[in-house]
């Protein structure tokens, strides 16, 4: 047997709402159940998509911080966006990409920040790819739950 995370987890959190949860007595046990069994459908569908996403994620904000690089005219930033463009994953493990994707992300902080106060031509195109960038970040990690009942 191959124990798929996501597969188990679904499994798992559909037995609880369906089989356990109407069997059970009292608001506060029932409720408990189903902030577990929801839990359990949300960490199934991040256990399935988790290194994915951060990958994607880290390979758009270093080609993002490639253009930026050489467009923006604050050289120190300049200088630290094309250093942290040519970084590349060290693992695939979650907890090594989450590690790379939050330096990144507090990198793009300071991009957005210039980009939001800068009246130079370049400011205007990569705030608007910046919003794609965490737009599509956001629709990645939304989490789709199933109908019950």
């Amino acid at each position: 047997m191959k124990p798929d995370a996501d597969v188990m987890l679904g499994g798992f959190a559909g037995t609880l709402l369906m089989d356990i949860a109407p069997q059970l007595g009292g608001e506060y046990t029932l409720g408990s159940v189903g902030i577990i069994s929801m839990s359990m459908l949300m960490m199934a569908q991040e256990v399935d998509r988790a290194a994915e996403i951060r990958y994607q994620e880290n390979a758009q904000l270093r080609a993002l911080f490639a253009e930026a690089a050489r467009i923006v005219d604050d050289k120190d930033l300049a200088k630290r966006l094309d250093a942290a463009s040519a970084t590349k994953d060290e693992s695939l493990r979650v907890r090594a990409l989450d590690a790379s994707n939050d330096a990144l992300k507090k990198l793009l902080i300071e991009l957005q920040a210039l980009a939001e106060v800068s009246k130079a031509p370049w400011a205007a195109g990569l705030e608007s790819k910046i919003w794609d960038f965490l737009l599509g970040s956001v629709e990645a990690r939304r989490f789709v739950f199933p109908a019950l009942g």
